[in-house]
């Protein structure tokens, strides 16, 4: 088992080292900050590599029109307070119009 330092993953990634520290840090690519290093561990490196290839199944779709694959639809979300119906809810609420109230009739008898 070989590790490598936040340098050595970049190149292996072929990224910027910052933009591996940021991700490691977010927890998209697997490492350990051990002191004041970063650690990665090669077989984990490609083991995330390997799992962000498009599947058999997915390179099939592609081509098919009336069965498009949405690939946004297919990326991991992590963490978040709101749901979905809130986060529409709230949408809704914004992009009702916004009415005057009714004037009451101050007439006086």
């Amino acid at each position: 088992m070989k590790t490598l330092t936040l340098e050595e993953a970049a190149l292996f990634f072929k990224m910027h080292p910052e933009e591996v520290r940021r991700r490691a840090k977010a927890g998209i690519i697997p490492g350990v900050k051990m002191g004041k290093c970063w650690v990665f561990i090669e077989d984990d490196l490609v083991a995330c590599m390997r799992s962000r290839y498009a599947s058999p199944w997915q390179a099939l779709q592609v081509g098919h029109e009336e069965k498009q694959l949405c690939h946004s639809l297919n990326v991991e979300k992590r963490g978040g307070s709101v749901s979905p119906h809130q986060a529409a809810n709230a949408l809704d609420a914004l992009l009702r119009q916004k009415t005057k109230p009714k004037r009451r009739n101050s007439m006086t008898d």
